[in-house]
This record gives structure tokens, sequence and C-alpha cells, in this order.
């Protein structure tokens, strides 16, 4: 049976989280799992870090009630929460990766081999992406990936729109004279 509130808007839910329907978190929740989980993987590249990231998440979430506001779009205010959780779990995981650990990153190599992005398309945005600045990387990928505005992006990101129309424009030119691109887009595809 579908709740009404899964029509509701963003906002809507926040009221009504805010007025103590706990339903309605559970919605929000449902509405943005996967593309918290998403970003958190590209971020973090490992499996559990993004499922613990996604939890830290929406827990961090759920503290800011009662007496939410939400002053832009639910994705623009989530984002700055993922990168931050997710820097942070790469540097645990980081630390906490010794000489003897070659056991885990293999495991960390094989779940990576099984995502979406593994495939050949993935490979090669990754490999164009690598070539770039993690600025302009990250600014590429939130405007073709995640396909958040310019000023979704400037205030996700905390930056004036200029900045970001700069160093869109920038990595735009950067790929676009990417020798990787340039033979991607003049090789056959089979």
């Amino acid at each position: 049976m579908e709740n009404p509130q899964d029509n509701a808007s963003d906002r809507e839910l926040i009221a009504a989280i805010n007025g103590g329907e706990h339903d309605a978190f559970e919605i929000l929740y449902h509405r943005y799992r996967d593309w918290v989980l998403n970003l958190a993987w590209r971020m973090t590249r490992h499996h559990d870090d993004s499922l613990d990231v996604l939890q830290e998440t929406f827990s961090y979430v759920a503290r800011k009630f009662p007496g939410f506001e939400l002053t832009a779009s639910m994705t623009t205010f989530l984002y700055p929460a993922v990168r931050n959780l997710s820097i942070a779990a790469r540097r645990k995981r980081h630390r906490s990766l010794g000489p003897g650990d070659d056991v885990q990153q293999i495991e960390d190599t094989a779940t990576a081999a099984h995502t979406p992005e593994s495939t050949s398309a993935g490979s090669e945005l990754q490999e164009v992406l690598s070539t770039l600045s993690p600025s302009h990387s990250e600014i590429l990928v939130m405007r073709f990936v995640d396909d958040m505005t310019q000023q979704e992006i400037a205030d996700a990101l905390q930056l004036p729109v200029g900045t970001v129309k700069s160093r869109l424009h920038h990595a735009v030119q950067s790929v676009r004279n990417s020798p990787a691109i340039l033979q991607y887009l003049q090789s056959p595809v089979g």
C-alpha cells in the first residue's frame, strides 16, 4: 500500500519529520539512500566503507531533527556530509592498512571489480578523471554524473558560482584535449 507521503516533496517530508512523523524519515531515507551509497562508493572505492558512510550520513541527518530546515536541494545538503565522511573513511582505511594487509587490498580490488563502474566505459571514465586535478574531476562528476546544477555544486562545496564555472570550463577543456578521450572517440565501437 502506497503511503501518501511517498509523493511529498523533500520540504514536506522534512516538515512532517519535524512534526514527529517518523515514517517521513524512512521515505526520505529510501529516496536518497542509493544516491548516497553510489557517491560514497565513488569516493571510498570500498564497499564496507560506503555502507558505513551511508549509515553515518543518515545518522547525521537524523540528529538535525527536530528543527531542521532545508535551504537547498537535498542532494546539495547531503553532498558535503557524504564527502567529508568518505574522506574520513578513506583516511581511516589507509591508516589501518599495513604492510601485511595484502589480503585486504586484494579483497578491495575484487569488490571494485564487481561494481557497475568497472565496465569498460566506467574504466575509461576513471582513466580520464585521473588525469584531472581532484577539484576538476569532482566538479565534472557532480555536474555530469550527479546532474547537479552549477549553483547546487557551489552550495555543496561552499564555493562561489564563478569558481565552479571556471573549474567546470577548465575541466571540460582538459577532457576535450585528453589523448585518451580523443583515442576513445576515434576508436571503432565493437
